[in-house]
């Protein structure tokens, strides 16, 4: 088994990243400043409270510990503040990350997998959108991105790095009886957004445009669950291990669901009222964002378990309750 950095790891996705990979019998070491991760979803492996731009504590740790790969998390994620506050995307998501880069080389360390996004593709102009479809995304939060899946691929040219890019739809739900879940300080994520709506924290959720091309004319996303995208992790891990070379892989279920069947999911989920106010446009949104994630299942042999939206709703409604 191998011994893997998880830097982000006290995140959403990374916690269930490092669950899944400890229950396989990984060993992990979570790397988190603790800014936006939670010291409590640290629950497996061992915690090393660090900034990522600490170039000199990174080479220390990456030259005490030997470890086999990077899972690379530490990103903010927050489309909306990203184009208000663009300097901080730029600062974190690209120069930390190539920190993490120049550190993993100094130590000869040669695997890593990239938390990326859909926001890499903009605007779609076919659905499902596939690995082929032009990168034209719309936000600085998906050009952070891409430029970092592109020195990615740089990096693999030159120094024999090689990585797994994931490009994530939307991220939902929570492990059952595991003690973490979807939480953000601000919350901008739908699904949490309306059940704190369901559970009175809130008055109402927002919906942000009603007037986009689309059945209902509100936003369409492609919902995955946060264990699923785990398992692809762990999959993504063994190919690189096996020798497989730098690329990159969608992950979604390859359902589009509206913005207003996420609310109307939510009431029966949960059987309570949820107020939901129609406002203007967020700047930065696409229309539909749809995979296609053949290529995944293909290469890595990844099958998403949950395919429902009401069964991911669901997740996420018992980790709201507690």
């Amino acid at each position: 088994m191998s011994k893997v950095l998880i830097t982000g790891g006290c995140g959403y996705v990374g916690s269930h990243v490092n669950k899944c990979l400890s229950q396989k019998g990984h060993q992990t070491v979570v790397l988190d400043n603790l800014v936006h991760g939670h010291r409590e979803f640290a629950k497996w492996g061992r915690l090393v409270e660090m900034d990522l731009g600490d170039r000199a504590g990174l080479e220390k740790l990456l030259a005490a510990e030997k470890f086999d790969a990077v899972l690379h998390f530490a990103g903010y994620i927050a489309v909306g503040e990203s184009v208000r506050e663009p300097e901080t995307y730029y600062r974190n998501n690209v120069g930390n990350s190539l920190i993490l880069l120049a550190a993993m080389r100094q130590a000869g360390l040669n695997r890593i997998i990239f938390s990326s996004t859909a926001a890499v593709y903009g605007d779609p102009v076919q659905i499902p959108l596939d690995e082929g479809h032009p990168l034209a995304p719309i936000n600085p939060y998906g050009r952070t991105k891409l430029i970092i899946e592109q020195a990615l691929r740089d990096f693999s040219a030159a120094y024999g790095l090689r990585s797994a890019a994931l490009r994530y739809f939307n991220a939902a739900g929570a492990a059952p009886g595991a003690g973490i879940g979807e939480r953000h300080l601000p919350e901008t994520h739908l699904i949490p957004l309306v059940l704190e709506a369901a559970l009175g924290k809130r008055p109402n959720v927002s919906v942000y445009g009603a007037d986009y091309q689309t059945p209902d004319g509100t936003c369409l996303r492609d919902y995955i669950h946060v264990d699923d995208l785990a398992e692809a992790h762990v999959l993504a891990l063994e190919y690189l291990e096996q020798g497989g070379g730098t690329d990159c892989f969608n992950l979604g279920n390859g359902n589009g669901f509206s913005v207003q069947e996420v609310i109307s999911t939510a009431r029966k989920v949960t059987g309570r009222e949820i107020k939901a106010e129609i406002t203007p446009r967020r700047e930065g949104d696409a229309p539909r964002l749809i995979a296609s994630s053949d290529k995944a299942k293909r290469v890595l042999n990844w099958k998403p378990k949950y395919t429902g939206l009401d069964e991911i709703v669901r997740t996420a409604w018992e980790w709201h309750q507690r």
